[in-house]
């Protein structure tokens, strides 16, 4: 089965009460119109004479007519009001399998992560609803297929010619609607792929305001927006251009139908084969019909719309993930209280020591990386990963924790292999303060929180562990105060004390750190160190330090320093050993000590 199908398949059958009961719901919408054509039947065979005429009895049938249409409107508002809770369930739940995937599933997510925000939010909002409006309009279908027959039958038991005749354009369109799907395709994966490039613009611009003013690049961002916004009209345009076109020629079916009616009824009227409330039917049911070969139509340039879709949220999900798991139930829940979340299982694998052997990891065709990294951190050590920028320090720890998928080696937890390290190496085993801090526009609380549950004694022991009492106390809202996006209301520093925080809170067995006091000065930069070393040997802290740096305060504390030169280890041992021993070594300490003296003067 082609993935699209079995994403339509699943969404329909995940939630099969809500969609069959929408789908009863909807049908009489399409069905109520076979009663008004035989009442208009009905009513103009005695207008016309063809029947015994009667005003009391033309007036009912006037009224039957009016309450047709007033049933199949109120029909039409029930629907509605019932239908989008399937639409919204349907939505959610993929959007909610393939966001579980991203931060739950084994393996690196950031090989399957979109290269920008915008190209995520194009895949959430507008590649989900493609999905679900294919599936949606398999109702549309259902109901246009029923009309259609039980209409083709009653025309066809009045003139059996005249209904073969106004078949003949319905079926031409979906002839025209099958040869259009390839080309739709195309253009509307371009379209999308051009929308989300414009989104990413935006986003990027919006966050970078100050970096534009203060570099006066505003006419270059402005032209660049343009640019990619003429590409991504042009591919709309087109995109939209083909849709149009085919519904626009399904619509001139309605024309060509009537059209036929007319010229061939005219015979058969004059012969009396063919009374004036037969026209009144055939040309009432003329509109409805073309909703059959109009839906099929829409389901035609649907599918390889929904099929793009699919490609493209699937490629979000594990590789060893399909389609199948992309529409997998896991529950949506609208009126009623979702299960509790079960607390995390308790450990029996407190850290002894971490390894990595022979690990490699090579970023694209460029062969650049780190290349078979031994590396061996006891517990209750502290050791710092130095290096020249670009020698792989980040590389190495990403790859350590599984947020970088490894070309070779191995990662061991107390000896054992650790299989998936990026559903393994986590809080409370460990706990990553990354180099570039990541905050949301919400509150000091909750970004350190991030959902865990703490007291203020833990998320104030952790600020106090994190030089950031001073700060905190700044504040006019304390812990509630909104950092804005992306923390635009902390400074760098504040910023990364912040990050060491929410790691701290956590209380891991290992505590990663990478280039955590770039921000800082000298003196927050000891007094942090302290703090953490102190807290680590009275076991109020994480007692087991792996960190990225090549800062004084962090090298002087170090059990082990591992001194890294295009991706491989030149040095391994304490600072004084490598000191005499290394020659990497020495250059970056000379260099460090120049640049700490700069800063102090």
């Amino acid at each position: 089965m082609k993935p699209v199908m079995l994403v339509a398949t699943r969404l329909a059958r995940f939630d099969l009460r809500r969609y069959l009961v929408g789908a009863l719901l909807w049908m009489p919408v399409s069905v109520i119109p076979l009663a008004g054509g035989l009442v208009l039947q009905q009513l103009f065979d005695h207008i016309g004479g063809h029947r015994p005429a009667a005003l009391e009895q033309a007036l009912w049938l006037c009224a039957a007519f009016v309450g047709v249409e007033v049933v199949r409107g109120v029909v039409i508002v029930v629907a509605w009001t019932y239908g989008v809770y399937w639409w919204a369930a349907a939505a959610t739940l993929l959007r909610s399998n393939a966001l579980r995937s991203i931060l739950t599933a084994r393996g690196a997510a950031a090989t399957r992560l979109p290269h920008s925000s915008g190209e995520s939010v194009a895949r959430f909002r507008d590649d989900v609803s493609d999905v679900v409006e294919f599936v949606d309009e398999s109702v549309a279908l259902a109901g246009a297929a029923l009309f259609g027959g039980a209409a083709l039958a009653i025309m066809a038991s009045i003139d059996p010619v005249i209904t073969l005749v106004l078949a003949l354009p319905m079926v031409a369109i979906g002839v025209l609607s099958r040869l259009m799907n390839a080309v739709i395709r195309r253009l509307h994966r371009r379209a999308r792929e051009l929308g989300a490039a414009v989104t990413a613009v935006l986003g990027e611009t919006f966050g970078g305001v100050l970096t534009i003013k203060t570099a006066g690049a505003e006419e270059a961002v402005m032209r660049r927006l343009r640019e990619h916004n003429g590409r991504r009209r042009n591919a709309a345009v087109k995109d939209r251009l083909a849709t149009d076109l085919l519904g626009t020629a399904t619509g001139a079916t309605v024309e060509i139908s009537v059209g036929l009616v007319l010229l061939l009824s005219a015979t058969a009227m004059r012969r009396g084969d063919f009374t004036v409330g037969d026209l009144a039917l055939f040309t009432s049911y003329v509109g409805w019909l073309t909703a059959l070969p109009r839906t099929i139509g829409v389901i035609l340039y649907r599918l390889p719309q929904a099929e793009v879709s699919t490609e493209r949220l699937t490629r979000l999900m594990a590789p060893h993930e399909d389609a199948g798991d992309l529409s997998r139930n896991t529950g949506v829940w609208f009126h009623r209280q979702r299960p509790a979340v079960p607390p995390p299982p308790d450990r029996d694998d407190a850290l002894e020591v971490v390894e990595a052997r022979g690990l490699t990891v090579r970023h694209d065709a460029s062969g650049r990386g780190v290349h078979e990294v031994d590396l061996r951190v006891r517990r209750g050590s502290f050791t710092v990963i130095t290096g020249a920028v670009g020698a792989g320090k980040t590389t190495l720890v990403r790859a350590l924790l599984g947020l970088l998928p490894a070309d070779e080696g191995a990662i061991l937890w107390n000896g054992v292999r650790v299989d998936d390290p990026g559903t393994f190496m986590v809080p409370g085993r460990v706990a990553y303060a990354s180099q570039v801090p990541r905050l949301f526009s919400e509150s000091l609380r909750e970004n350190l929180l991030l959902g865990r549950r703490a007291g203020d004694d833990e998320i104030e022991r952790a600020l106090l562990l994190a030089a950031f009492e001073d700060d905190l106390a700044a504040m006019p809202e304390g812990m509630d105060t909104v950092v804005g996006p992306r923390g635009v209301r902390l400074s760098g520093g504040q910023l990364q004390r912040a990050t060491a925080a929410r790691a701290l809170v956590r209380r891991p067995d290992l505590l990663v750190v990478d280039d955590l006091s770039s921000a800082l000065d000298v003196e927050t930069e000891r007094l942090l160190w302290d703090r953490i070393a102190h807290a680590a040997r009275e076991g109020s802290g994480p007692e087991t330090l792996l960190v990225v740096s090549h800062r004084k305060a962090a090298l002087e504390r170090a059990d082990q320093v591992v001194v890294l030169d295009r991706g491989r280890v030149v040095g391994r041992g304490p600072l004084d050993e490598l000191l005499d021993g290394c020659a990497e070594m020495r250059r970056l300490w000379s260099e460090e000590l120049v640049t700490e003296a700069e800063e102090s003067s």
